[in-house]
């Protein structure tokens, strides 16, 4: 991609971007005991004494989560450690019964892997990039402190404590906030299509650590901050975007970046300085003595590949070759779950409903799906019930106008009308008069008259004005009360007048 260089008054200063991805694994129990991941419970409803730390509790690994680990692993092409095992981190903090975290530090599940970003030119990146990825250890997550219930305490919900969190570890390989964003958008999309996690960034299922450096271009590595919690892909790239500029600042003014944990401020659009950054030795880590460490069998490694679907960028490529979409098409449809899944589910309805094959109905489906449901969805707003746009009522829209019995527009009326009321569209087309008339003969009757009333035009269309020909259609459509089948329009006329 085109380098992001940011204009200091010493020159020209490159930053260099890595991120810690926080992402909490799809399990029905937290990470060593079975209390409940639900979201959105009664505060401090869903604590186990495991997740209190109750003296004598013992931990024991939920299987699922080190299964989701693997196969998010697998779908990042990432080396795949047969034996892992889990790590004290020891630090005070006041949503931590434990007074520890357990994570992994010696030995983590997965090692390492790769992200490629796609080439997208509307996002920032013109070309394809690969960004290295470090590791994905597994670990529970803390509690939360709510800080807005008291003007002068802070509760604590300890609900999220004990959750299985997967951090996954980029390789210092960004270069520009735009890389950043393709990047978290790229993994959130892997990991909502394996079903490891659900990505909801609101929810704090998924936030991520945004560490930031400058330099001059071609130099060593400058000092790091590590700004800790960002939950959007927005707000990853303003917190790059300020922290690079305040960090040249800084420099040039003849000041020294700290490696520290800063804090991201929303309504500002800030970061602030939270505390000094630990270092691994700070944590005092060593090996948990109530867990053994974890050792994988071939057939559970089987296991975990045979259930991985379809990936983004496979999915991507079959749609460009297969069925012949464009790049950006192809891209447009993959890049969610929900987006491919209603496309293929409407794909293979139009196919069954029409008659052709798949490959051929891909393009003017894909066009519905991306472009033309959405658009009548938001002209119409509060009034959409989307519930009845079935796929069968959309393929029934569809056959009506590959048999050219609708036009384009007739299609979007019709399909507002199945939003606001649920009716059929064959009914709708019947009885509104949204159809197309394809009669030869009532059409050739309307054209005769508009070239008997425009004689001189058609002469000057004979004589080499071509343009004319759109006036001729106009005046047509017109007659005929927009109604007329343009393609028949256009070869009668072309007929009468060649």
């Amino acid at each position: 991609m085109s380098k992001y260089l940011i204009q200091g008054a010493t020159g020209e200063w490159e930053v260099v971007i890595g991120l810690e991805v926080h992402a909490q694994v799809t399990s029905n129990a937290k990470l060593f005991s079975g209390a409940s991941t639900e979201f959105g419970a009664e505060p401090n409803a869903q604590v186990s004494l495991i997740d209190a730390a109750m003296p004598g509790m013992l931990p024991v690994p939920n299987a699922e989560c080190i299964r989701q680990a693997v196969r998010t692993g697998m779908a990042i092409e990432a080396q795949i450690n047969k034996y892992s095992r889990f790590d004290r981190k020891n630090y005070f903090y006041a949503d931590l019964p434990q007074g520890y975290q357990i994570s992994q530090l010696y030995h983590p599940i997965v090692g390492e892997g790769q992200l490629v970003l796609d080439a997208d030119e509307k996002g920032g990146i013109l070309e394809e990039k690969v960004i290295g990825i470090e590791r994905i250890h597994v670990e529970q997550d803390a509690g939360k402190l709510m800080h807005d219930q008291h003007p002068t305490m802070s509760y604590v919900d300890l609900n999220r404590c004990g959750v299985a969190l997967m951090e996954i570890v980029s390789k210092p390989d960004m270069r520009s906030p735009a890389e950043a964003g393709a990047y978290v958008r790229k993994l959130r999309s892997i990991l909502r299509y394996v079903g490891t996690c659900d990505g909801n960034m609101e929810e704090g299922s998924m936030r991520a650590d945004v560490n930031v450096s400058v330099r001059k271009p071609g130099e060593e590595f400058g000092t790091r901050t590590e700004t800790k919690n960002v939950n959007s892909v927005r707000f990853v790239m303003q917190v790059i975007e300020h922290e690079a500029n305040r960090q040249v600042d800084l420099i040039e003014g003849g000041g020294t970046v700290v490696q520290e944990t800063r804090l991201f401020d929303v309504a500002s659009g800030t970061t602030r300085s939270m505390r000094s950054k630990e270092d691994a030795h700070d944590y005092r880590y060593f090996p948990d003595p109530d867990l053994l460490p974890v050792e994988l069998e071939d057939d559970f490694l089987e296991e975990c590949r045979a259930s991985l679907p379809e990936l983004p960028d496979a999915k991507r490529a079959r749609y460009e070759i297969e069925l012949g979409l464009t790049p950006y098409n192809a891209r447009e449809l993959t890049a969610e779950v929900e987006t491919f899944a209603r496309f293929e589910t409407l794909l293979t309805e139009a196919a069954g409903t029409i008659g052709k094959p798949e490959a051929k109905l891909a393009t003017p489906v894909a066009n519905w799906a991306l472009s033309v449901a959405p658009g009548v969805i938001k002209s119409i707003g509060d009034e959409a019930s989307v519930e009845h746009a079935t796929a069968a009522r959309q393929a029934a829209i569809l056959k009506m106008q590959d048999a050219g019995e609708i036009s384009g527009g007739q299609a979007k009326e019709i399909f507002e009308i199945v939003l606001k009321t649920g009716r059929e569209p064959d009914e709708i087309a019947d009885s509104e008069g949204l159809k197309q008339v394809s009669d030869t003969g009532a059409i050739e009757t309307a054209i005769d008259e508009i070239l008997a009333n425009n004689s001189d035009k058609v002469e000057e269309y004979r004589g080499g004005k071509d343009k004319l020909f759109g006036f001729f259609v106009g005046q047509t459509m017109k007659a005929m009360q927009g109604k007329a089948n343009p393609a028949v329009v256009n070869q009668i006329l072309k007929d009468k007048l060649g």
